[in-house]
């Protein structure tokens, strides 16, 4: 019913993910595995609401409005038995700016900012780049997935006066689907502790049974007062180039200071295509979204059972997301080695794991959301190539 395994021709569309390959020197031939888009084309109900938006043929200024927010207000509600109202949401470029915006808005200069590495590295740069002290309550890697320092996130969020707490969920790049009984110990720390938790929940849709995503808001009344949710349809539907994230703040003194942050930024209105985009991918996308993630599942399996001829190799559970984290420090190899070894002698390009923390060397992120011949061709050269 639905094709992911055309293999739709990237080069020559300004991909940052193709198109960028000769000029950072890669190989011609070098399949790019890294950044975090998908290669397969939108639901037909994307593509159809943007066809009639462009045959209107004038694309002004547009605002969200009462049948966008119920597009999104029923797969919420669907999907995660979370019920916003119209008035907690403010519409974004993007979850990263919102992220940005939130750690100027509740922070000052100096103030501490807590994350937990390894992460995906713009949650350090807004920090760091905002004049804002980065606090790291590293992940505790184990085979069977990461966990959290609970004792250790308690002592950090104490000892340097935590402000504000950014958390990934799921997890970006171990794949962790956070349960409710851990991220209602880290909200009962915040709570306590006056911390004000940024949300990026960017990846929510993207689960993989038996595990199931826990909107961070609905853990209590306290907690979603404390919270800044940040959500999109931009990693669920391919649609991150049309650059549209909901952003939901219930607490009013919380969202008036938060708008006060972007209306500086001189930012205002949403793209009029991200929005027609979002709208068609919420009210009609659900029978894709469910195809997608049994496609995905198939290619994990074909690239972990590759990985395990591999010596040296460990692969963690996808939990979430469609990027696999793989754990190449037991090779006997440097990661630097590794990294060679990937770019030059299997030809891919996939993420190193240092990008995001020092917890990340010996690491690589390979993005599954491609056709299965790819992941199958990606897999042969890996194996190949660590010979």
């Amino acid at each position: 019913m639905f094709d992911f395994d055309s293999r739709i021709e990237r080069k020559g569309t300004s991909s940052v993910k193709f198109d960028s390959t000769l000029r950072r020197g890669r190989s011609p031939d070098t399949i790019p595995l890294w950044v975090a888009d998908m290669d397969f084309a939108v639901p037909q109900c994307i593509t159809d609401a943007l066809t009639e938006r462009i045959r209107h043929g004038v694309y002004g200024y547009t605002e969200i409005d009462e049948s966008y927010f119920q597009a999104v207000y029923d797969w919420y509600a669907s999907r995660f038995d979370y019920r916003p109202e119209f008035d907690w949401l403010t519409g974004t470029p993007g979850v990263v700016y919102a992220i940005a915006a939130a750690v100027r808005a509740f922070t000052c200069e100096g103030d501490s900012v807590l994350i937990q590495r390894p992460v995906y590295y713009p949650f350090s740069s807004v920090i760091l780049k905002n004049n804002r002290k980065l606090i790291n309550n590293a992940l505790v890697y184990s085979p069977e997935g990461y966990k959290i320092d609970i004792d250790d996130f308690r002592e950090k969020t104490v000892k340097n006066n935590v402000k504000l707490f950014i958390l990934c969920s799921p997890h970006n790049p171990v794949s962790r689907v956070w349960s409710r009984a851990e991220l209602g110990a880290m909200a009962e720390i915040c709570l306590q502790n006056d911390v004000i938790i940024v949300s990026d929940e960017i990846h929510c849709d993207i689960t993989f049974s038996p595990h199931t995503h826990t909107v961070f808001n609905t853990l209590s009344k306290d907690a979603a007062q404390r919270t800044v949710l940040c959500t999109s349809a931009g990693k669920t539907f391919n649609l991150a180039g049309l650059q549209v994230s909901n952003v939901f703040i219930e607490n009013q003194e919380l969202r008036r200071e938060f708008r006060r942050e972007i209306a500086r930024t001189g930012y205002s209105l949403l793209n009029t295509m991200g929005l027609a985009a979002t709208q068609a991918a919420y009210a009609k996308g659900a029978p894709w979204l469910d195809a997608l993630l049994k496609y995905l599942k198939e290619n994990y399996n074909l690239m972990s059972h590759a990985l395990s001829e591999i010596s040296g190799v460990s692969r963690l559970p996808l939990e979430g997301t469609y990027l696999q984290w793989i754990d190449f420090r037991y090779t006997g190899l440097s990661a630097k080695e590794v990294e060679e070894r990937i770019s030059k002698r299997a030809k891919l390009w996939l993420s190193e794991g240092k990008i995001f923390g020092s917890e990340g060397e010996g690491f690589q992120r390979i993005n599954l959301a491609a056709p299965k011949q790819v992941i199958q061709q990606a897999a042969d050269r890996l194996v190949e190539a660590f010979k």
